[in-house]
């Protein structure tokens, strides 16, 4: 790539910075970072140089060489991209009503158990979502639904576990799910809502990478990797799809992005609707 420095920057950045910074993000997290991402580099980035007082990016580069441990969760939070919204394509939720919950339901009749994977949780809103299409749909008292959320940034985590959002991120949910699912902040909290206690206990939020070991030992009935994998390369789009594969109980259900088709890939599932697809033996 040809890169055009702006003079009008606060701080240098040049290819070279550039070409370092994204193939350490993607020796560690698999993302594919394209030549149009270079403005978005500076713009994420720039606020760590300036915190750190390292000059500019040639600076920076150095010193997260040099600090690894110390400084590349700062990175890594740094560029993660986290847009969310709550019943973010609704079409897979409505899926789950119509379709997948009935037949759980059917399916685990006698251990009324569930096991849930969502591997992508930014800052909370689609694990929220999917624990409220479960609690509308389940006697959570007869059923035992273990609900794993998992996100690489750290940062977002913090905000999904503590479940805390301006009012306005709610504001096209229906009155019944806004006085069921959320309480009002007052005074400092004024103009915030905070997820019902319910939901948030049955989500376990944890940090992890997809493209290094994942510390799981049980197998899932469903797990949602949503607009995760547009960011990766075909290897390891495969190489997720087949450790999926491994944990999903036979006939598990995997759902995508509305972008995310794997068509083309030479994968066990078949598909069931539109970027719905479920492990075949």
């Amino acid at each position: 790539m040809a890169v055009t420095i702006k003079p009008d920057r606060e701080f240098l950045f040049t290819e070279k910075d550039f070409n370092y910074l994204r193939k350490v993000a993607n020796d560690y997290s698999g993302i594919t970072v394209s030549d149009d991402k270079y403005d978005m580099y500076y713009a994420r980035i720039a606020k760590r140089v300036r915190t750190l007082g390292v000059g500019d990016f040639a600076g920076y580069c150095k010193y997260l060489k040099n600090n690894h441990a110390k400084e590349f969760t700062n990175f890594i939070n740094s560029i993660t991209t986290n847009l969310t919204s709550f019943f973010r394509e609704n079409y897979h939720f409505e899926f789950m009503v119509s379709d997948l919950i009935p037949e759980f339901k059917k399916k685990y009749a006698t251990k009324k158990s569930l096991k849930i994977w969502c591997t992508a949780a930014s800052t909370g809103e689609e694990p929220y979502s999917i624990a409220m299409t479960l609690a509308e749909n389940f006697d959570l008292k007869a059923w035992d639904i273990r609900f794993l959320a998992t996100d690489i940034d750290s940062n977002v985590l913090t905000t999904a576990r503590n479940g805390v959002y301006e009012e306005q991120r709610i504001a096209n949910l229906s009155k019944t799910r806004k006085s069921k699912w959320f309480r009002k902040g007052s005074g400092e909290n004024k103009g915030t809502v905070r997820v019902d206690k319910k939901l948030r206990e049955m989500v376990s939020f944890k940090r992890l990478n997809l493209i290094q070991e994942w510390p799981l030992k049980n197998k899932f009935d469903l797990i949602i990797c949503r607009n995760v994998f547009i960011y990766f390369d075909g290897p390891t789009k495969e190489m997720i799809l087949e450790r999926y594969h491994d944990l999903l109980n036979d006939g598990g259900y995997l759902i995508l992005g509305h972008s995310e088709s794997i068509h083309s890939m030479n994968t066990d599932y078949e598909t069931i609707g539109h970027t719905i697809y479920r492990k075949t033996i």
